[in-house]
């Protein structure tokens, strides 16, 4: 049977790890254990995407750091902070640098997983999103000026002979920019061409 995900466990309490490591494992999660922040720091980049799962208080770097490093990385990694009794204040300033969540020790098994699993839909959602626009945009980056040009005309409605008139080009080279266009672009039609543009930022809603 195929993980449900993976779950990147960071505490420095044994105990603790052990025992998120059977009830993650028995919920078919696919477990890795970190006993300090900056094991996973080290380790981050042979890390696939998952769900972290992290203390707040620990010596050394803590939660807090944790976030923060993970920011300036620009990981797309969900976290969810575990924090102990009257660390809200904390928890909410994890919240401000990116955790998803926060939960308090102790914490009911089916409150964890159910957790872990909203943000791993959630990231996947976004992380898919992002990669669309960064592929589309990369797309439009490789269309030459005049191209460009072409394909601006082209979703705003405009037919070759317009295109062609309003840069002094003939419709039979239009039809070649046209083309080169929609390849480049791998539009197979006019409407995923807009659709593309669109994501790309290249055209406004």
């Amino acid at each position: 049977m195929a993980p449900r995900g993976k779950v990147y466990v960071i505490d420095d309490d044994e105990a603790m790890r052990d025992s998120l490591d059977f009830l993650l494992g028995s919920a078919d999660f696919s477990v890795r254990l970190f006993e300090s922040a900056q094991h996973f720091l080290d380790a981050l980049d042979s890390v696939e995407f998952g769900c972290v799962v992290s203390d707040i208080r620990m010596p050394g770097l803590d939660g807090i750091e944790l976030l923060k490093r993970l920011k300036a990385n620009r990981s797309s990694l969900p976290v969810l902070i575990m924090t102990g009794h009257g660390d809200i204040p904390l928890a909410v300033e994890a919240m401000r640098l990116g955790a998803v969540d926060f939960l308090e020790k102790p914490f009911e098994d089916d409150r964890l997983i159910g957790m872990i699993e909203i943000a791993l839909k959630q990231a996947e959602s976004g992380a898919r999103s992002e990669a669309a626009t960064l592929d589309a945009a990369a797309r439009v980056e490789s269309l030459s000026p005049r191209e460009h040009q072409v394909m601006e005309g082209l979703v705003a409605g405009l037919s070759n002979k317009q295109i062609a008139r309003e840069y002094d080009i003939s419709p039979r080279t239009i039809e070649v920019y046209r083309a080169n266009v929609m390849t480049k672009m791998q539009a197979s039609s006019l409407s995923e061409l807009v659709r593309l543009a669109m994501r790309a930022g290249a055209i406004k809603d």
